[in-house]
């Protein structure tokens, strides 16, 4: 583990305050945060996450991103911790590495200007994921500078757990950001994962208005939020964000401390949908449990297919520069310049 010097803090007494996330832990000198990757040295903070455990090229389909450059690809980089603790973590080998002494530091040193020039020659994104990159802050901006000259875009897979101050100086380097929304109230959210559920909104709310492309995804957990008055909740939610916001419902897999459970069943994930689509959100997608179907953009004027996916990619899409061939609706997105349609199959992108 390599620690560097972290911005996003501030003296709070005797202490220094760290004001990266809601937590805003206040720190005495050696003190590490409730992430487990932040410390206090001296007068500042350190962080551990200028590093990163994975160096993945996927699709940018597996973000989930559905409406943002299809077809494309991602260099996806994974700092360990996170601000929260859900029991359901299927990256917790990642996401919990200081909160649980048997998980093992697996993460190299990342070096911005060639992570930078990698994503470039390969005509990729760069993308944070698979833990959570508000904490990962410093090496965001530091990525993004690197970057930028280079046409790279950066995008997040975030749980949107962060100061709205520390936010408005992220949000000019991020171009999309898909936010976890967990629970619909903030008992059942702190239950979930140890945080309140107001700050994940705000942000949610901050980065539509900053104009960063934004998604949402919410694991459908039996028991938890998969009733159907928690799912009209959380539509509402994403609706006052942004009607046309692409909502992920995203299959529940037991894993890590919720082994014991069932699986989401498909016929609870179509009903989601339905509940979606009747509190007004036209663009609601389930990645494999209810086939192409569950993955495919369709106008919703005129209901002609303007993307089709695989599992984990675009297989074709006749939206040009974002608009339906078919009646000319505008379909919100960041998309291609011209109709295309892929020859790859999923197995194309390693994981």
């Amino acid at each position: 583990m390599r620690w560097s010097p972290a911005e996003f803090h501030q003296p709070a007494g005797a202490d220094v305050l760290c004001t990266l996330c809601p937590h805003g832990c206040r720190l005495a000198d050696g003190a590490i945060g409730a992430c487990r990757v932040r410390r206090r040295r001296g007068e500042g903070l350190e962080t551990a996450t200028f590093a990163s455990a994975t160096w993945h090229l996927d699709a940018i389909e597996r973000k989930p991103f559905y409406h943002f450059l299809p077809g494309t690809r991602a260099l996806t980089l994974a700092a360990p911790g996170c601000s929260f603790a859900c029991d359901y973590c299927q990256n917790y080998r990642i996401s919990q590495v200081g909160r649980l002494p048997e998980l093992p530091w697996s993460a190299e040193p990342v070096e911005p200007e060639e992570v930078a020039a990698a994503a470039a020659a390969q005509g990729a994104a760069i993308a944070l994921s698979y833990s959570e990159p508000v904490l990962a802050a410093e090496m965001t901006l530091a990525l993004a500078a690197a970057a930028r000259p280079r046409g790279v875009p950066i995008v997040w897979k975030t749980n949107g757990f962060v100061t709205l101050d520390a936010l408005a100086r992220i949000a000019p380097c991020l171009s999309a950001v898909n936010v976890d929304l967990k629970a619909p109230d903030e008992a059942r959210h702190r239950a979930l994962t140890g945080a309140p559920l107001a700050p994940v909104l705000a942000a949610l709310a901050a980065l539509v208005r900053a104009g960063v492309w934004v998604e949402v995804s919410t694991p459908l957990l039996p028991g938890v939020n998969d009733d159907p008055a928690s799912l009209r909740l959380m539509a509402q939610m994403v609706a006052r964000s942004g009607e046309t916001i692409p909502w992920h419902l995203l299959r529940f897999t037991p894993e890590f401390r919720m082994r014991g459970e069932q699986p989401t069943s498909p016929q609870a994930l179509g009903d989601a949908v339905a509940i979606a689509r009747e509190a007004g959100l036209p663009y609601v997608y389930v990645e494999r449990a209810l086939g192409p179907e569950g993955r495919a953009t369709r106008c919703p004027r005129c209901g002609e297919e303007v993307v089709a996916r695989g599992i984990w990619c675009t297989l074709r899409t006749s939206l040009g520069a974002g608009l339906c061939p078919g009646c000319g609706e505008s379909i919100p997105g960041r998309w291609r310049s011209s109709p295309w349609q892929s020859t790859a199959s999923s197995s194309t992108f390693p994981t």
